[in-house]
């Protein structure tokens, strides 16, 4: 097994005090800490993203939608901790036109034509390319995405950063359903969370283990609440383990465990 290096990126609606376990290095607001994609799995990156404000009005493109030479953008995301109160805003209230979308942007009423999700600890949600959306503030959770920067504002609560309408337009899904899946494992016990083109994820939680035939591959292994072990060896919160499959990984207690593979690579 070997643990993945990090950095931390600095945000404008980050913290600078972060919930325990981890911690902020720095005096400037910690917005995400991401884990260096390994060799093995470099269509993944995983990262950790904590808010204090919320984050602007958003879109990604797909495979086919992204620039010459660069990924699109699948993410999902895995609920650590939320304020009371504190929401995702997901896809479209109602279908809008192209001028609509544009016309609200520009003038803020698109906060007034999204889709609001309260969250919990443990809520996950797929959110796939094209899917305008907007994390709340008070939130602490758990990213999986394609490895991939590529991201259009569509808006930005009057902070002074650049918005990419045009893009943003051309790729986002301009309709009232949403596609996003929202769901949460079980307290104990293997969940399959998502099982899709790009990653696999899951959640293993209590005394239980995975099914002997999943997760076969280069595996990640995500501890989010202590107990977990792999070989003996207790992992640490907050961290994020490569391994060949996940023989040797055992759950007891109150322990919770998030695991990721690369779909893309089947």
């Amino acid at each position: 097994m070997r643990q993945l290096p990090t950095h931390v990126v600095n945000k404008v609606w980050g913290r600078q005090i972060l919930p325990e376990p981890f911690v902020n290095p720095g005096e400037e607001p910690l917005g995400e800490i991401w884990f260096d994609p390994p060799p093995e799995l470099p269509n993944l990156l995983v990262k950790f993203i904590f808010t204090d404000a919320t984050l602007s009005v958003q879109v990604h493109p797909n495979d086919e939608q992204a620039p010459a030479g660069e990924r699109g953008k699948n993410e999902c995301w895995y609920i650590l901790d939320a304020e009371p109160g504190a929401q995702l805003a997901i896809g479209l209230m109602r279908e809008m036109s192209v001028e609509e979308l544009r016309a609200a942007a520009l003038d803020g009423t698109i906060k007034e034509s999204l889709r609001y999700v309260d969250v919990e600890p443990g809520d996950f949600f797929s959110i796939p390319a094209g899917t305008i959306h907007a994390i709340g503030a008070g939130i602490s959770l758990l990213e999986v995405q394609q490895n991939s920067d590529v991201t259009y504002r569509l808006y930005d609560y009057d902070r002074p950063r650049e918005l990419h309408l045009d893009d943003g337009l051309r790729v986002a899904k301009l309709g009232g359903d949403c596609s996003a899946l929202h769901s949460r494992g079980a307290d104990a016990g293997y969940a399959e969370l998502i099982r899709g083109p790009f990653f696999r994820v899951a959640q293993l939680a209590g005394q239980s283990r995975v099914p002997p035939d999943n997760f076969l591959r280069h595996t990640l292994i995500l501890p989010i609440a202590d107990g977990a072990t792999l070989d003996g060896q207790p992992l640490e919160v907050a961290t994020c383990i490569l391994n060949y499959g996940v023989s040797g990984l055992e759950v007891g207690g109150e322990a919770r465990v998030i695991l990721v593979e690369d779909m893309s690579a089947v």
